[in-house]
């Protein structure tokens, strides 16, 4: 069974920082890429950064520059550190793992964690 746990969300003012941490078990770590996802009140979720299984990295825009996302193949946990955080970063943010498809020849986002809030206050 595959378990997604994420930890280091809270409450922090702008300026301020947060490194979030994901926990992977039962999955195969190094399979695809894995992704930080973020979902503010009413919205769609949306990727903030995704890093593959070679370690490239992309990120959003608005994050760039102040987000860095990371993985520890051996520990089987995904970071991201998130500095200079801003009232608009305040979203709940979800890990997630991909997994790849033979029938679309890539790797999609299929396991999913239970997201952890994070406030940002000015």
């Amino acid at each position: 069974q595959v378990q997604l746990v994420e930890s280091g969300g809270g409450s922090v003012q702008a300026g301020g920082s947060l490194t979030l941490s994901c926990v992977a078990s039962g999955y195969i770590f190094e399979s695809c890429g894995m992704g930080w996802y973020r979902q503010f009140p009413g919205k769609e979720r949306e990727l903030v950064s995704r890093i593959t299984s070679d370690g490239t990295t992309t990120y959003e825009d608005s994050v760039k520059g102040r987000f860095t996302i990371s993985r520890d193949n051996e520990k089987n946990t995904l970071y991201l550190q998130m500095n200079n955080l801003k009232t608009e970063d305040t979203a709940v943010y979800t890990c997630a793992g991909e997994v790849f498809y033979q029938r679309l020849g890539s790797c999609r986002p299929t396991y999913w964690g239970q997201g952890t809030q994070v406030t940002v206050s000015s």
